[in-house]
């Protein structure tokens, strides 16, 4: 039922944005890029590369938070290079190799998979921030007071779940329930734990969607003229959308959900060919991005190596 259940989400995705490419196909075609259009996709390839650097740092700040001492030049080039990986089915395969690596690096297990458990969850908080200071803004028409105590119920409910306070005594069920399972008699390794609230890691996050963001308006722009007006509705709608692809299964790397969401968010308030070329221009960025990065970071290991 699972698997049925993504590739459901997977078909729906696919025919929702080939009907819009349909509607909008003579529009798009009529969409031309200049010199400084050119220019600034390039920029925006650059700053979403930078996005992702950044993310692989601030996974360091979790390790630290984690009480474990790393190498961040190290585990950010683990972070790009297991990046890519996210677009293999399952969507898990980039934590998966993360955690062998630094299991590679004598970091024990459970601190290792504890810091791949809270990366996304503090990006979820982080987006669910942004979505709520800009949600009026992307709406096609302006939330109702429901929607707004639910998005405020979201964001107090993520964030709780990242406080020591919850969060550690979970842990520490999870824990003992594993050690029940286990035939051995031995007892179990005590559970890593956070010492403070990932306040430093939540604001890194923060400015991790700012930069996600700002590729994306810099491709907007790239192909069409904004006002200073419309950047927090493209800041909003991105947010949401990016959420989406994250928690919807059946979507590697958001593929599919995150462009059917931006469009949806989009096309009220800009030309609908032009939203649909910029989803699919940024797409192609992010995922030119992620494979210059994994390839920098190949490279780096190696002359290092050598």
């Amino acid at each position: 039922m699972k698997q049925f259940f993504r590739w459901i989400i997977l078909g729906g995705t696919l025919f929702f944005l080939g009907k819009a490419l349909k509607d909008n196909w003579i529009g798009v075609t009529a969409i031309r890029i200049d010199g400084v259009g050119w220019a600034i996709m390039a920029i925006a390839t650059g700053v979403t590369l930078l996005a992702h650097t950044w993310a692989g740092w601030i996974w360091t700040w979790i390790l630290q938070e984690l009480n474990q001492p790393v190498s961040s030049p190290q585990f950010i080039q683990v972070y790009l290079k297991t990046n890519i990986a996210k677009y293999l089915p399952g969507n898990i395969w980039h934590y998966y190799g993360r955690i062998v690596a630094a299991k590679n690096a004598n970091i024990p297990t459970g601190a290792a998979t504890l810091s791949v458990l809270l990366e996304p969850l503090l990006m979820l908080a982080a987006a669910l921030i942004i979505i709520v200071l800009c949600s009026n803004q992307f709406a096609a028409v302006n939330t109702t007071l429901v929607i707004q105590v639910l998005q405020f119920l979201s964001l107090a409910v993520v964030l709780g779940a990242i406080h020591p306070w919850f969060l550690n005594p979970v842990i520490r069920f999870l824990y003992k329930l594993k050690a029940k399972k286990s035939a051995a008699n031995t007892q179990p390794t005590v559970p890593f734990s956070l010492k403070n609230y990932p306040l430093r890691p939540l604001l890194g996050e923060v400015g991790f969607m700012g930069l996600r963001a700002t590729g994306f308006i810099l491709t907007m722009f790239a192909l069409g003229s904004l006002n200073a007006n419309q950047i927090p509705l493209l800041l909003g709608a991105f947010s949401c959308a990016w959420l989406l692809g994250l928690v919807i299964p059946g979507a590697p790397g958001g593929l599919g959900v995150f462009e059917a969401t931006a469009y949806e968010l989009l096309r009220h308030h800009f030309p609908s060919a032009l939203v649909f070329s910029v989803i699919a221009l940024y797409r192609l960025i992010s995922i030119l991005a992620e494979t210059v990065g994994a390839s920098l970071a190949w490279l780096d290991e190696r002359l290092a190596k050598s």
